[in-house]
C-alpha cells in the first residue's frame, strides 16, 4: 500500500519546542528588535536549538511572520463573520465589533502589536496590509450606515470616525499591560463608553 501524505503520521518536532512555543518567541524578538532586525540565528540561540530545528517547523522567517499577523487578523474577522448573528442596527453592530477587537487585542497581544507594526516591506507585510484595509473598510461602511440611521453624528467623515474608533482601540498595545489587573471586558467598556458617550457629562439647561 502506498504511504501517502494524509496517511504518514504527523512529523513531532523536538520536545519543548513545538511551533506555537517557536512562534511565540519569534513574535517576541520581531517586537523587539524588528522583524528586520531578527535573524534566524537569534532564533535559534534565543531558544537553544539549532536553525535546522527551526526549519523542522517552518521553511522561512517570512512563515513565521505570516503566522503571526495572520493570528491577530484572523481574530478580528471571526469577529466580523458574527456580524450577522447581532441583534440590532448597525450601531449595535459597531459597537460589538468595537467590544469584540479590544478582547481580540487582549488575548492575542503580542500578535496584533507586530501586526499594527507591520510596514509593507514584505509580501507578507503587504498582504497583512491589505487585509487590514479590508477590515477598515467593513468598520468605515458600518459608521456610514449607523449615521444614514441616525445613530451616528452625519457631520464627521465616516472614514475618519472609523480611523479615530479604531485608533482608540490600537492603542491598547502601548499601554495595556495583562497583570496591570484591569480586565479584558473593563477596558472594553471604558472604550465603547468613550466611543459611543463621551467623556462630558451632559448638565440640564
Amino acid at each position: 500500500m502506498t504511504d501517502t501524505p494524509s496517511s504518514r503520521p504527523a512529523r513531532r518536532g523536538r520536545p519543548g519546542y513545538d511551533l506555537e512555543s517557536l512562534l511565540t518567541v519569534a513574535v517576541r524578538l520581531f517586537n523587539e528588535r524588528g522583524y528586520e532586525g531578527t535573524s534566524m540565528e537569534d532564533l535559534s540561540r534565543e531558544l537553544g536549538i539549532t536553525k535546522s530545528a527551526i526549519y523542522h517547523h517552518v521553511p522561512s522567517k517570512s512563515e513565521l511572520l505570516r503566522l503571526a499577523v495572520n493570528r491577530g487578523l484572523d481574530g478580528l474577522f471571526a469577529e466580523v463573520d458574527r456580524l450577522d448573528a447581532v441583534e440590532g442596527r448597525a450601531v449595535d453592530k459597531l459597537e460589538h465589533l468595537v467590544r469584540a477587537s479590544v478582547g481580540v487585542l487582549i488575548e492575542q497581544l503580542p500578535f496584533v502589536t507586530l501586526l499594527l507594526r507591520v510596514r509593507g516591506n514584505t509580501e507578507v507585510e503587504r498582504d497583512a496590509l491589505a487585509r487590514r484595509r479590508e477590515f477598515d473598510q467593513i468598520v468605515t461602511d458600518l459608521v456610514s450606515k449607523a449615521a444614514a440611521d441616525g445613530d451616528l453624528r452625519p457631520d464627521v467623515d465616516p472614514a475618519t470616525s472609523a480611523r479615530l474608533l479604531f485608533g482608540m482601540v490600537n492603542s491598547l498595545v502601548e499601554w495595556y499591560r495583562p497583570r496591570g489587573g484591569v480586565r479584558a471586558d473593563t477596558v472594553a467598556d471604558a472604550v465603547a463608553t468613550v466611543a459611543f458617550d463621551g467623556l462630558r457629562v451632559r448638565r440640564g439647561a
